[in-house]
């Protein structure tokens, strides 16, 4: 999941000067706690989204049968199949994903916003790609993890590999014992380049939306509901530049593999492209497109918002 910029960091804000910068693990934490608070909320649809990802892997359309058909249909099916623990399966692993991905990537923005980075032509770009990338490979064994116990369900409606981890500590530690440290890795070639795809557009589109919706005047100049239409079309471009790369992400983390531990169905980013393409169709490449858009606006929205109020929390703590 893409982190979400700062409030403070929309379009009117002047960049003359940089911000005043917060002590950095304090920054991290902030932004680890912000998007794990979100991430409670936004887990089942995440379980939706991968279900929906790995249904008719490589298969052509119409010849697998649709366990899922749709975001609402494919909630009740988990929900009656699995129960209410199974729409929030792999949280655990989320969480750890959410905290220390969204932990390092918003830290190291707001350390480049502090030094006046962001400020520079393609700034702000530039920061959130390299922020996304750094988080993406740090987290890499995390999300890994929280893919394989997402996919798990019961046979009757179970799509992908099925990896029948017990729990997140069994799962790291039989992927560990299979495939060693770079194992835990294995995947992360898909991760790094979907968050900086991800983390590109939303940082052009929010503060640009947010300055675009604030001009409109369709609300009094501080309503939250600025940020939240801004988030909203953010979330649509974040959506449709984003699903691709989180198809074949999944895809990735999720494949079994051999002996020598390498993957059985994909041998990396462009060889996963290129099957999906082949066998599913270009559109093969927007499954769970609904569930994506679904969680990101929430998470976004949710995210910003715990960001923004613990930050001007500190800073006011921090000048007082």
């Amino acid at each position: 999941m893409v982190s979400p910029v700062p409030l403070s960091l929309g379009a009117s804000t002047p960049l003359a000067q940089p911000p005043p910068g917060l002590w950095p693990p304090l920054d991290f934490a902030m932004g680890a706690l912000a998007c794990c608070g979100a991430c409670v909320f936004t887990n089942p649809l995440e379980v939706v989204k991968t279900r929906l990802q790995l249904q008719g892997e490589l298969r052509a359309r119409g010849s697998y049968q649709r366990h899922y058909r749709g975001v609402i249909q494919a909630l009740c099916v988990v929900g009656r199949t699995d129960g209410l623990r199974g729409l929030q399966k792999g949280l655990s692993a989320g969480l750890m994903y959410q905290g220390l991905m969204n932990g390092v990537r918003l830290g190291f923005y707001s350390y480049c916003d502090t030094v006046g980075v962001t400020a520079l032509p393609g700034g702000s770009l530039m920061s959130g790609a390299v922020a996304g990338a750094l988080g993406a490979f740090i987290a890499s064994p995390a999300y890994l993890v929280k893919t394989h116990l997402q996919a798990q369900a019961v046979s009757a409606i179970a799509v992908g590999h099925q990896h029948n981890h017990q729990g997140m500590s069994n799962a790291f530690a039989s992927i560990y014992r299979r495939e060693g440290v770079v194992g835990l890795w294995r995947g992360v070639n898909g991760a790094v380049p979907r968050v900086m795809v991800g983390s590109a557009v939303q940082l052009a589109t929010f503060s640009s939306a947010k300055e675009w919706v604030a001009h409109l005047q369709w609300y009094s100049p501080n309503s939250w509901l600025v940020a939240l239409t801004a988030a909203c079309i953010s979330g649509v471009a974040v959506t449709i530049s984003m699903t691709p790369f989180d198809v074949i992400s999944t895809r990735l983390y999720n494949q079994p593999v051999d002996e020598r531990h390498r993957g059985r169905l994909y041998l990396g980013f462009s060889d996963c492209l290129e099957k999906v393409c082949r066998t599913e169709g270009v559109l093969g490449l927007y499954k769970g497109m609904g569930p994506v858009f679904l969680r990101l606006c929430p998470h976004t929205v949710l995210s910003m918002l715990f960001w923004d109020l613990m930050r001007q929390r500190a800073f006011q703590d921090v000048h007082n």
